[in-house]
C-alpha cells in the first residue's frame, strides 16, 4: 500500500515537479488525477478545504496533507530522503 496519496493533474507543471521528487526519492505513492475543472474537485475540497493541485496526503503530517509544490518538495526531502538518513 502506498505511503502517500498525490492529488494532481497530468498537465500541471507543479504536479510534474512533485512527481519527479517522489520518483527521485523512490517514494511509493498513489496518484489520483483530479478533474480538470476546479469546480469538479469536490473530493479534494472535502479533504483539504482547497481545490488546487498538487496536494500530498500523508497521515504522518500534522495536518494530514501538504499543498504547494515547493512545500511538498521540502516536506518530502525532509521526511522521505533515505539517502540523507543513512548518511548521518
Amino acid at each position: 500500500m502506498a505511503a502517500l496519496t498525490l492529488y494532481d493533474r497530468p498537465d500541471c507543471p507543479y504536479s510534474k515537479r512533485v512527481r519527479r521528487v517522489l520518483d527521485v526519492l523512490e517514494v511509493d505513492y498513489e496518484e489520483i488525477i483530479v478533474p480538470e475543472a476546479r469546480s469538479d474537485r469536490d473530493e479534494l475540497d472535502a479533504l483539504t478545504g482547497q481545490r488546487g493541485v498538487p496536494v500530498v496526503v500523508d497521515d504522518d503530517h500534522p495536518d494530514g496533507w501538504v499543498a504547494d509544490s515547493s512545500e511538498i518538495a521540502e516536506y518530502l526531502k525532509t521526511n522521505y530522503d533515505q539517502r540523507a538518513a543513512t548518511a548521518e
